[in-house]
């Protein structure tokens, strides 16, 4: 069994990293395009359910990620998986390791670290949330044959089960270096420290001057450590900032040795507050035989939801500029459907259905999906094509007060009609026009429809880019949600985008 492991899908063997776009070897049978994307533009979260903390493998040819299940303590019992060839189709692995399997965990399974040495598959987590060291708890390994488990306890006893440098035993990430060597990074309340990892990766080896837990904190440390290497240089990633506050964030530094020091170079990654709260605990993943760096994380918690639980994963890409150094990343909005899902959609009045790649709408009476986004200056995207009907089809922005009904919110609405009619209009309960144009329409293809709001000017595009169909002044409504809508007939949706303007 050929296996490729690395902390965050980081290629361990592989020292040289070629231009992005190259044709990568993603299964041992066949060579497919290198999977290239600005963000999960399959929409974000990229998976269902409440999950924190992944952390990424490449086994085989397929994805791993390996999140913390988002529930109170008491119910975080288990740990799922998810795989994928592409990074758009997911797998989810139910149960993979569970506390009834681990002798000594009985609750808080937190931050599971995959990674494959020798043939077996082994999977680091904390259990117990420890406060001190007369309580039982700390950081566990457990193994099994397959990536997808059952994993088993390897060692019937935390790994790490005291607090060294004042580092709680908590989220680990365990890296193999070029050379062979193995290291757990781990540690929370706001201490980081490295180990070394014997070749049985069940138990701790000591440094050249015989010491075992070595602190390697960097500025504005709080937890959750991610190591990876490129180009020669180690990358330690961590988080700061409260888990259940806005300020949650990745910073990163660089280092010639897995062990530093680590001098913190910049925040890469914070709170949107058009897009997410928060945004923390990371993997990486690297594209193997690529310069295709995606950022995994979780925190991407809706606008609108205050359970500090409520969490979700997505991956954003991950660039890098010449130097070295990473430049700051942007929450993307993107969602082309291709996952066969509307993960992160809500609908408010019609029926609708992810399908054949694209998002399928029922002729209704106003029948509208949003995403949870606040966005004030912006630019929104996405391909329209109408159906039956005699009405109209597009976006709606800055929409707040949402509910079913013709006109059930507060906000704007940009659309195109079967008669060749392209509109704009307000609503706040009732409708107000705000502008129409002329122009050829085939209802049955798919029309590219563009809405950039900058503050009080809103502009529509429809095929062409360049120049605006309808431009008009109105400061009414300031920032909301976007997305799309139907007005007395069926329609699909697709390549919805929403970004900052430019």
């Amino acid at each position: 069994m050929t296996t490729v492991r690395a902390t965050g899908l980081v290629a361990k063997s592989c020292a040289l990293f070629f231009s992005a776009g190259l044709i990568a070897m993603l299964s041992p049978s066949a060579a497919v395009a290198a999977p290239e994307y600005s963000t999960s533009e399959a929409g974000n979260p990229f998976v269902d359910g409440w999950y924190a903390d992944p952390d990424t493998a490449r086994y085989d040819g397929r994805y791993w990620v390996f999140p913390t299940t988002s529930k109170s303590y008491a119910e975080q019992t288990y740990l799922d998986a998810f795989s994928s060839t592409d990074l758009v189709h997911w797998t989810r692995h139910s149960e993979v390791l569970k506390t009834a399997d681990v002798s000594w965990a009985k609750y808080a399974l937190w931050a599971p670290a995959p990674i494959e040495r020798d043939g077996r598959y082994y999977l680091y987590f904390a259990a117990n949330d420890i406060q001190n060291d007369s309580q039982t708890g700390g950081i566990g390994v457990a193994v099994a044959d397959r990536p997808e488990g059952p994993y088993k306890d390897a060692i019937g006893r935390p790994l790490v089960s005291r607090f060294h440098n004042g580092a709680q035993p908590i989220d680990q990430d365990v890296f193999i270096d070029d050379d062979g060597q193995a290291y757990m990074y781990y540690g929370g309340w706001g201490h980081a420290n490295v180990v070394k990892l014997n070749r049985d990766m069940t138990s701790l080896g000591t440094f050249a001057d015989g010491s075992t837990y070595k602190e390697i904190t960097p500025a504005d440390y709080v937890e959750g450590p991610q190591m990876f290497k490129r180009g020669g240089k180690y990358y330690l990633m961590w988080s700061e900032g409260g888990w259940t506050g806005p300020d949650y964030s990745v910073s990163y530094a660089i280092a010639d040795s897995p062990t530093g020091p680590f001098e913190k170079i910049d925040r890469v990654l914070a709170q949107d507050p058009a897009v997410a709260k928060g945004s923390g605990h990371n993997s990486v993943i690297n594209v193997p035989g690529t310069d295709i760096w995606y950022i995994v994380y979780h925190h991407r918690r809706p606008l609108s939801e205050t359970d500090g639980n409520h969490r979700q994963l997505a991956y954003d890409r991950m660039y890098f500029n010449p130097d070295g150094t990473i430049r700051r990343i942007r929450m993307g909005v993107k969602d082309n459907f291709a996952d066969g899902n509307a993960l992160g959609w809500r609908t408010y009045g019609g029926s609708w259905a992810s399908a054949s790649g694209g998002y399928r709408a029922g002729s209704s009476l106003g029948g509208k999906a949003l995403l949870d986004t606040d966005f004030a200056d912006f630019t929104q995207d996405a391909d329209v094509r109408l159906g039956s009907g005699n009405g109209d089809a597009g976006l709606a922005f800055r929409v707040t007060r949402p509910s079913a009904g013709v006109d059930a919110y507060s906000g704007y609405y940009a659309g195109i009609a079967r008669d060749g009619r392209v509109l704009l209009g307000r609503a706040d309960g009732s409708w107000t026009p705000l502008g129409s144009a002329r122009m050829p329409l085939d209802p049955g293809a798919p029309h590219r429809l563009r809405v950039t709001a900058v503050g009080s000017s809103i502009k529509v595009y429809v095929d062409d880019m360049t120049t605006p169909r309808i431009s008009v002044t109105d400061g009414t409504h300031r920032s909301g949600a976007n997305g799309v809508r139907v007005f007395g007939t069926d329609a699909s949706f697709d390549n919805v985008s929403v970004g900052p303007v430019g």
